[in-house]
């Protein structure tokens, strides 16, 4: 059963040109429409230009051709041409496929980004070598409809793990007893929120396979109080990288980093700037995902 309407958004960090460059992947899927929409953002002068270049690629179109092309557009004033190929692309209820497709950037004769399974027929047409410098997928953010339950799959080892986690959080809010959610990772419980009345909003550390920290965060206060029509729930999935002790809050930043009165955050900024300054300065994987109860 597909949703009234679901999009996953996925933003890669890659090199274009000698700087570092923004790429979003937006799948979007509803009833009537299925689409992939690929949109880069300038950030190597910001004062400079605002202006967003995208493509937007039609999946729902029945003709076969059509489901593989080319096009392009610019990132740092330079030419990104995008290939595409969705005509073994198989779906499941999520917006974007599970297998047979790729997609692949190219700029300046290399390969800068392929995602998708099928990278040796992308790296056949494109002719092209990859880049010396590794993209880095930055943040997933999706919005998924459901009544109880809701599905959706990330990949907490990040980019050195080929394998994909599922994550499933089912509510129980009505009834005789006190409202509770349950989380689960790969099938194996992994958190259980008793008295969600009070509990609406928290946090928590958890080990899910492969031995992975994860930092979870929730805020059902919608899905409780809300008597307008839909609400939504948010939740954060952090994987936590080494000894990291600086948690995330919920403005998108990290506890500390803008707050004297906590100076935990700063000296741990510091450490790391004195250890390795590579390290501090690489992306860190972030899920965002907000579920919409109907």
């Amino acid at each position: 059963m597909i949703n009234q309407f679901s999009s996953v958004s996925l933003l890669y960090a890659i090199e274009i040109a000698n700087a570092t460059q923004n790429i979003d992947f937006t799948w979007s899927r509803t009833i009537s429409s299925h689409s992939l929409t690929i949109k880069t953002e300038n950030i190597k002068n910001e004062e400079h230009d605002h202006h967003h270049q995208q493509v937007k690629i039609d999946l729902a179109g029945t003709s076969f051709w059509g489901k593989k092309g080319l096009k392009s557009l610019e990132a740092n004033d330079t030419k990104v041409d995008v290939y595409w190929d969705f005509r073994k692309a198989k779906f499941s209820t999520f917006p974007e496929p599970s297998s047979g497709f790729y997609v692949s950037l190219v700029s300046q004769n290399v390969v800068v980004l392929t995602i998708g399974d099928l990278k040796n027929e992308a790296m056949q047409r494109t002719k092209k070598k990859p880049s010396a410098t590794e993209a880095a997928l930055v943040s997933k953010q999706e919005h998924v409809h459901g009544k109880r339950v809701f599905y959706t799959r990330t990949s907490f080892g990040g980019e050195s793990s080929r394998r994909e986690n599922e994550v499933v959080i089912e509510t129980s809010l009505s009834g005789p007893n006190d409202p509770e959610m349950f989380i689960t990772v790969d099938g194996v419980p992994a958190i259980r929120i008793m008295n969600l009345n009070w509990r609406f909003r928290g946090n928590e550390v958890v080990t899910v396979s492969d031995g992975v920290s994860v930092e979870i965060f929730w805020d059902v206060h919608d899905w409780l109080f809300e008597t307008s029509g839909s609400s939504s729930g948010l939740f954060v999935f952090k994987p936590k990288v080494g000894d990291e002790s600086r948690t995330l809050s919920f403005n998108g930043g990290y506890d500390g980093e803008n707050d004297d009165g906590n100076s935990g955050g700063d000296d741990n900024d510091n450490d790391n700037g004195d250890n390795d300054g590579d390290e501090d300065e690489s992306p860190k994987y972030c899920h965002v995902l907000y579920a919409v109860k109907v």
